[in-house]
């Protein structure tokens, strides 16, 4: 499972530092390159519900298929020509949809007492490899035969090894029961709590997306060099990764998550402002937005399992939560870029990026209470 979630998040956050250098090889505008970002989790959305096919076919099974889409459209994005950069980046983004939304499921049925740790170890292992795929992005460009494309198709390795390790247990993969009308399992479709579950992940993603994707640029902008502008978002993604280590020991001594999702969604906006208004002090600000999104990550996962009675109730809301949430996320970069094209400036997307941390901090509150889906009624 930790190797599989080591392959989740570098074929995304590995294009954000390389998009300069993209749209000098390329001739694609901000809105285009706004695009090449807000694809993947478009596709996220349009296919997390695939993730559905872990019943007939064992998550196993469905698991490989998914690191096979994986491998295949990282090699196809590699290829250089605009087409391939849209295409491969879909056909990557269906592979990661899947296997996103399993995992949650898997956490559940297999570790059913050990939500909260095994939910920190998924979250530490995206958080760490995110950070990696940042970091190593501009400094692979320049020492790999191939530049930028060498550096985005070299994330297809590890996927391979994940494939290799993942067959054997495949094998022995079998259908998931059904779940019966007796189980007492809830839609969270038809539930208040899915939806600010739901909304909590999207604006988070959001959040997530954004920076990784626009601030390299931003930075760059402001007279940072693109090697510096990477360290910050390797920076960024450390600080929530050591944060997302703490957030077990601080989970337990908590009635509820509340106040967690609340501050660390508060801090995501602060920073968004500090970007704004001073971003000279942008190691501070990173760090800030650090401090809250390797919370908030942690928790968006948590809730999947925290506020589901099984693990079938788990699987529908982590299709649910994945689906609608990563379609609001994609509204995110390819948004970004949209205003400053029409704006000239990044000021209004900045200040609409921190409206949308406060709105994140409201819905937190109502998605960190203690309870589950079949707690309450369904509106």
């Amino acid at each position: 499972m930790v190797l599989l979630a080591a392959n989740l998040r570098p074929a995304l956050t590995g294009v954000g530092p390389l998009v300069e250098q993209i749209r000098q090889a390329t001739g694609l505008s901000l809105t285009e390159a706004g695009l090449l970002n807000s694809l993947p989790l478009l596709a996220l959305g349009a296919f997390a519900p695939l993730a559905h096919l872990g019943r007939r076919l064992g998550m196993e099974r469905t698991l490989v298929a998914a690191l096979l889409l994986l491998c295949a459209g990282l090699l196809i994005r590699s290829h250089g020509s605009v087409e391939a950069l849209f295409v491969g980046s879909a056909c990557l983004a269906a592979g990661i949809a899947i296997g996103n939304v399993l995992v949650p499921g898997i956490i559940k049925r297999d570790f059913p007492d050990r939500v909260r740790g095994m939910t920190t170890v998924y979250a530490i292992t995206l958080g760490l490899t995110a950070a990696i795929a940042s970091g190593l992005a501009v400094p692979l460009s320049a020492l790999l035969p191939g530049g930028w494309r060498a550096a985005l198709a070299v994330w297809a390795i590890p996927a391979a090894v994940a494939l290799l390790v993942w067959l054997p247990p495949a094998t022995l993969s079998a259908s998931e029961p059904g779940t019966s009308r007796g189980s007492g399992a809830v839609s969270p479709w038809r539930s208040r709590l899915g939806w600010l579950v739901t909304a909590f992940m999207g604006l988070q993603s959001l959040m997530f997306y954004v920076t990784v994707a626009w601030f390299p640029t931003i930075l760059q902008g402001n007279g940072f060099s693109p090697a510096e502008a990477g360290l910050l978002m390797t920076l960024f993604q450390l600080v929530g990764l050591a944060v997302s280590a703490m957030m077990p020991a601080l989970l337990r001594r908590a009635k509820d998550q509340t106040r967690y999702a609340s501050a660390g969604s508060a801090a995501m906006a602060v920073s968004v402002v500090g970007i704004l208004v001073l971003p000279q002090a942008a190691y501070l600000w990173l760090t800030i937005m650090g401090l809250g999104g390797g919370a908030c990550l942690t928790l968006a996962l948590a809730f999947i399992s925290l506020r589901s009675a099984n693990h079938h109730e788990a699987a529908s809301l982590s299709v649910m939560s994945q689906t609608v949430g990563y379609m609001v996320a994609a509204a995110g970069p390819i948004g970004f870029g949209l205003l400053h094209d029409a704006t000239g400036s990044w000021s209004v997307p900045l200040v609409l990026l921190a409206a949308a941390g406060l709105l994140q901090a409201f819905v937190g509150f109502g998605a960190g209470q203690d309870r589950t889906l079949a707690a309450r009624p369904q509106s």
